[in-house]
């Protein structure tokens, strides 16, 4: 979630730009053609060892990993120069470039890729590694043994930055080495991270010297834009039509979802703290897909998102593994109103909520009460469902009392990733009531199945239909088209505020809000003019 600072830090950050602090920038003058003042997502609170899941949700900035994705998602080389998986799926040998050195002029070696990896698995919660056997490293390669088959393990050699052996230590975080495009220079604590371009690099050398992170919450982030004291900034849809002289709006799509996580058990049981699970009217599958079906997402993009955006449909929309049938024909009032008779809810009261026994048709939606998008969504929601038939009452709570009763209430949660990994969190059986996941203890055998086949498989590409699968075969699913136990809404564009003459290059799709995904192809960024 992002932290969100008060105008008060926001003003205090610009009094030190314009008394001349070490990122202070006229705003009537040329732009330099080595510098960047940017002010684009929330300051990582565990700092930036990716041990701890730095650099998850964006470039690492400091760190280099064994394989990346390139612009069209695909993936490619980075450290690595190749790598094979044994005919059982759980060895994984992985080549490494011999060339490479930290920016303290340290060779990186295959033991610093075991050190990064035994310490990851050894860190627990950030990096799920529970299935990594052993590492072993080589002459210019790394072994990788598993329990199990595991096809997501390329994932973590895709996010997963390499720390240095000899140059870690408790307070890694707050001072990293690495070998990536940019040297960690100084970090502000609640203030400004300074970053510089990497000489020893041994990629494509970054144009951009020096870059200086600001922390700032969305409407401070603008405020600085129109005070001209950065050169790129993160804000929300609500700013979108204004202009700011200087400066041009771009929008990146992503899949940074947002949607209703609805109970799928009946009411009764009880979690190990004691929290309640299930709800006898969303367990009903006839609500639940009246409730995807009478929604309106093309509004709700409009309406909440001033147009940047799309529907949602599933969490991996547009992805190598969405599978396209899962998009239904939506705002359809009478055919919700069809599948809520054909399941036996009727208003016999005449008071336009449908009942079924003693059940109405009425649950309760919580969001998290500091994110104005998410009520706003929710609000639309409850508005457009009780053409259906169906009462929503939406309340707002803080992140501690949505954790106790989330099993029991429909949630309006957010994810978006670029690892396949989290459709298998979010609908496996196996996920029921971990975190923040599976919260309404969603389970079908068949959905775990293709779920357990993709995992198995040997490559990415042969796990994909497996993955599609899980979605719909033609019978069940976890989509709408199946079982829906989520209706989700919308994906959100994600809006950055770019000076005039510089050249964030091609953007890709970008995961969930965490981090700062529009960094992940910082090495072509540019100024033209």
């Amino acid at each position: 979630m992002r932290r969100f600072y008060s105008i008060a830090a926001f003003a205090l950050a610009v009094l030190l730009l314009a008394a001349g602090c070490s990122t202070a920038k006229p705003a009537e003058s040329s732009p330099p053609t080595d510098e960047l003042v940017v002010a684009i997502g929330a300051e990582p609170e565990t700092g930036f060892d990716p041990t701890k899941g730095w650099g998850r949700y964006g470039s690492p900035l400091f760190q280099s990993t064994l394989l990346k994705r390139d612009d069209q998602l695909n993936i490619v080389n980075d450290l690595a120069t190749s790598y094979e998986v044994s005919e059982d799926g759980k060895t994984w040998t992985v080549k490494l470039r011999n060339d490479v050195a930290f920016s303290d002029g340290e060779p990186l070696t295959s033991e610093d890729v075991k050190f990064t990896f035994d310490t990851a698995a050894g860190n627990g919660a950030a990096i799920d590694l529970k299935n990594l056997a052993s590492v072993e490293a080589g002459q210019d390669q790394v072994v990788f043994r598993l329990k199990k088959p595991q096809s997501t393990f390329v994932y973590y050699l895709i996010t997963t930055g390499i720390v240095p052996k000899h140059a870690y230590s408790s307070t890694y975080a707050e001072n990293p080495i690495g070998s990536g495009p940019f040297t960690f220079v100084q970090w502000d604590r609640g203030q400004q991270l300074i970053v510089e371009a990497n000489a020893k690099y041994y990629g494509a050398k970054p144009s951009i010297h020096k870059l200086t992170f600001l922390f700032l919450n969305e409407d401070a982030a603008f405020a600085a834009a129109k005070a001209g004291s950065v050169d790129v900034a993160y804000i929300p849809s609500a700013f979108s039509h204004q202009e700011v002289a200087g400066m041009r709006l771009e929008a990146v799509k992503s899949v940074d979802n947002r949607g209703i996580a609805f109970p799928y058990v009946k009411a009764g049981g009880k979690t190990d703290k004691g929290y309640e699970i299930g709800n006898d009217v969303t367990a009903d599958r006839a609500i639940r897909v009246a409730v995807n079906t009478v929604i309106d997402r093309q509004q709700l993009v409009k309406g909440i998102l001033e147009g940047y955006g799309s529907p949602a449909f599933t969490a991996n929309d547009g992805l190598p593994w969405w599978n396209e049938n899962t998009v239904i024909k939506d705002n359809d009032a009478e055919a919700a109103r069809q599948i809520l008779a054909d399941g036996g809810w009727v208003d016999s009261d005449k008071d336009g909520i449908v009942e079924k026994g003693t059940h109405k048709a009425e649950f309760t939606l919580l969001y998290p009460s500091g994110d104005v998008t998410r009520q706003s969504l929710a609000l639309a929601a409850a508005d457009m469902v009780k053409k259906a038939g169906i009462q929503i009452n939406v309340e707002g709570k803080s992140w501690d009392e949505i954790e106790k009763q989330m099993h029991a209430n429909a949630v309006l949660l957010g994810w978006g990733s670029h690892d396949p990994l989290e459709m298998f969190n979010l609908y496996s059986s196996a996920f029921g009531g971990v975190d923040y996941y599976n919260t309404g203890f969603y389970s079908n055998s068949s959905v775990d199945k293709q779920f357990e086949q993709a995992l198995d498989a040997r490559t990415e590409e042969e796990a994909l239909s497996f993955w599609k699968k899980a979605q719909w075969d033609g019978q069940t699913g976890l989509s709408v088209q199946g079982d829906a136990p989520w209706a989700w809404l919308v994906n959100i564009d994600h809006l950055y505020l770019v000076k005039d003459g510089l050249d964030i290059g091609k953007q890709r799709i970008q995961p969930h809000g965490h981090g700062w995904p529009v960094t992940d192809n910082i090495e072509s960024w540019s100024w033209i003019q």
